[in-house]
């Protein structure tokens, strides 16, 4: 097999585009998720949305076995206030230090979290006081369990933004110049002028030649 394709430029080419898109499909490709999406409401414009960059504050934690959500703690969930990040958002999170920077999944809240900060989990407690109290950069990669409050994929934005010009009606032609004004007779005129009779011209007989 590997003779085969090796004999043919454009079957190599043909075998490395298949790969390539092989594997864009499989970076974009992403999960369902099994709840239902929330309920539309009155939006707020203060509230992140997906897509979004805002700069928040982080803290870290390190206690507790189970999160608001039900699933245990672990690496890579952070707390937050639901009324801003509602429960299975994810964040993509940058700090000043690369070893915290990452996705991140909202699946705890708690009394102390509120307004603009996330609290991410940590194993060490030593290490979440180390972290302390710091202002990270915020990106919202989807807002609370809903799939459709996600920020669109590399397919989506190249068909959307297709489908938008498709769907743009093209500009108005420009108007015409104006014309200089022209006489014109009406079709009344040219049917009485046609109706009135040829005027009549009185002929002269000539006279007629004396007789010798």
């Amino acid at each position: 097999m590997r003779l085969v394709i090796s004999r043919s430029v454009w079957r190599k080419l043909m075998v490395t585009s298949v790969a390539i898109v092989g594997f864009v499909l499989a970076y974009e490709v992403s999960m369902f998720d099994s709840r239902e999406e929330a309920p539309p409401g009155i939006v707020d414009p203060t509230v992140p949305a997906a897509g979004s960059r805002q700069l928040f504050t982080a803290t870290a934690y390190c206690k507790g076995t189970t999160t608001a959500s039900g699933v245990g703690v672990r690496t890579g969930i952070a707390a937050s206030d639901p009324a801003l990040l509602p429960v299975g958002s994810v964040v993509n999170v940058t700090t000043g230090r690369t070893k915290y920077n990452g996705v991140y999944t909202i699946m705890d809240t708690g009394p102390s979290v509120q307004g603009r900060l996330l609290d991410l989990y940590m194993w060490s407690c030593h290490e979440a006081l180390a972290f302390g109290r710091q202002q990270i950069e915020l990106t919202v990669l989807r807002l609370g369990w809903n799939p459709n409050a996600s920020t669109p994929s590399l397919i989506d934005r190249l068909f959307r933004r297709r489908e938008a010009a498709a769907k743009t009606p093209p500009p108005p032609p420009p108007p015409l110049p104006a014309q200089p004004a022209i006489d014109t007779v009406s079709l009344d005129d040219e049917e009485e002028t046609a109706a009135d009779p040829p005027a009549v011209v009185d002929s002269v007989e000539p006279a007629a030649a004396p007789v010798p």
